[in-house]
């Protein structure tokens, strides 16, 4: 790849950086000028893309679990990323850190609470009839669903794909270097550069989705604690502070910027989560943590395939479709990411890594915050789902409210919520940076900036142009064409893994072979 414009600002790889930055200004212009009229086609696209295509993306999601378990536990998963002499770059702690908070950190937060409290009056799910402990339960399993294996898998995958072939491989890190076992040489042609424009298209509007929500989030808290009006307008200014303070962030780069807000996020969580745990109802929530874990791995497998063939109900659309969704959009994001901070790490450990310790860790989030909420309508302390059904932004106030040190803890989730906009905005303008400079590792300053802003602005419109139903459609429009990429990618990666071994194996016997002639070599010698 050639095309590169490089200047003292920007190194720029043409093919890629300007059909990307094009579609993305048109998508800005056209909202801001359509205006108010836009909220009903965000809303009418979101509805025909997930009732026509949600089967689609269930079953994506299902392949991809299906390969991240297989690539985790056969052969393949003895190799090691960067070569069989390669060594981690980061400790354990800053691994699991990075990928935590660039994977799922303000979708936690925004849903911890108010996903579970809207399962759980959800007539859908739970009829007349229905006992508030199925309904509590039933809502925690869906919660599970979509913060689990399946929705790590697709990382997984992606994520080993772009490190193995860039690392072992010396392929550029980009999403057309996934294709070279299928494409050859035409990855470096119109083809590739197709694939890597879809992938900057869905990365910048799954990162709006996020960036929509935690900004959503961060200004109901600042409602509940100061009494500062929750409007669009606040909104829109949130986002250019807080894009600001990621475009910071960006510019001292991966080590300095990302990994140190990074660590001190995780850190914070963990202590926001520990609080929560002491102060709640601690051994309802233990008891729940564990039962929750069952049910889930009990029901994975129908859960998973669920797309309501024979209730002709559409629940799913604004739930799990938009869910896979966001998770395929927000792929190539977070895979690239943790590409990036993976080397040195086995595929069998990378797997385990990158699928399993964050899973366990979201459910156990997931089940303090979001079973601290179940706590207070079980015991009829308090009305929360009401609150979360008018604005689920406010959920996680709402709840803290009940419970001791409520002004504290209320503005510890706000700076949660802000790092976590930061990391993931600063992680997110790093990987485009990436693809746009043709794979090259460290994009200049300008180019960081650019990008960062670009996500802020992409944000800003979506929350103009619709709120939260433009968001989500945003995710739905671009994870779908991007689900159809990543399968075939599936294949493409399982083809240079399986190389890969037959090259290890190779190498292998010839070193036995070696061996074993030094021997016979010896023995000769020792008989003359």
């Amino acid at each position: 790849m050639s095309k590169n414009q490089t200047n003292k600002y920007f190194d720029i790889y043409a093919p890629v950086f300007y059909p990307s930055a094009i579609i993305i200004v048109l998508f800005i212009a056209l909202t801001l000028i359509i205006g108010k009229p836009m909220e009903e086609v965000f809303s009418k696209t979101q509805t025909s893309i997930t009732t026509n295509t949600g089967w689609f993306l269930v079953l994506a999601m299902n392949i991809f679990l299906a390969f991240a378990i297989y690539f985790a536990f056969s052969k393949t998963g003895k190799i090691r990323i960067g070569g069989k002499n390669a060594e981690p770059e980061f400790s354990t702690f800053a691994w699991f850190s990075m990928l935590f908070s660039a994977g799922l950190g303000i979708g936690l937060l925004f849903y911890g609470v108010g996903e579970p409290m809207y399962h759980f009056s959800d007539p859908v799910l739970n009829p007349e009839g229905t006992s508030p402990a199925q309904a509590a339960e039933t809502a925690m399993k869906y919660t599970f669903l979509h913060y689990g294996l399946h929705a790590w898998a697709v990382y997984a995958v992606l994520g080993l794909a772009l490190a193995f072939f860039t690392f072992n491989k010396k392929l550029p890190l980009t999403l057309r270097s996934v294709f070279y076992p299928l494409l050859g040489e035409r990855v470096n042609g119109i083809i590739g550069n197709i694939i890597d424009v879809i992938a900057v298209v869905a990365t910048l509007f799954g990162l709006a989705t996020t960036l929509g929500l935690g900004v959503q989030q961060v200004a109901a808290g600042l409602n509940y604690l100061f009494g500062i009006v929750d409007n669009t307008t606040t909104h829109v200014i949130l986002i250019a502070v807080i894009t600001g303070a990621a475009t910071v962030s960006v510019v001292l780069g991966l080590d300095k910027g990302v990994r140190v807000l990074s660590e001190a996020n995780m850190r914070l969580a963990i202590i926001f989560l520990v609080l929560m745990l002491i102060l709640g109802p601690t051994i309802f929530l233990l008891d729940s943590f564990v039962q929750n874990v069952g049910v889930y791995f009990q029901e994975m497998i129908s859960l998973g395939a669920l797309t309501e063939a024979y209730t002709g109900t559409n629940w799913q659309n604004d739930w799990t479709i938009f869910y896979w969704a966001w998770w395929i959009a927000w792929s190539p994001f977070v895979a690239m990411f943790i590409a990036r901070v993976s080397k040195g790490r086995t595929v069998r450990e990378f797997f385990l890594g990158v699928m399993l310790v964050p899973s366990i860790l979201t459910f156990f989030w997931m089940s303090v915050f979001g079973g601290s909420g179940l706590y207070l309508e079980l015991n009829d302390v308090a009305e929360i789902s009401g609150a979360v059904r008018e604005n689920i932004a406010t959920a996680l106030f709402v709840m803290l409210k009940e419970y001791p040190f409520s002004m504290i803890t209320s503005f510890i989730g706000i700076v949660l919520v802000t790092i976590f906009f930061v990391t993931s905005s600063d992680s997110g303008s790093l990987v485009i940076d990436s693809i746009t400079a043709g794979g090259k590792l460290d994009a200049p300053v300008g180019q960081r900036i650019f990008w960062a802003t670009t996500e802020g602005a992409v944000a800003a419109t979506l929350l103009l142009g619709g709120g939260l139903k433009a968001l989500q459609t945003a995710s739905v429009l671009s994870g779908l064409p991007f689900a159809i990429i990543l399968i075939i990618m599936c294949f493409s990666l399982m083809k240079g893994l399986n190389e890969e071994i037959e090259e290890m194996e190779q190498e292998k016997q010839l070193k036995e072979r070696e061996e074993y002639q030094a021997v016979v070599t010896n023995l000769l010698k020792k008989k003359k």
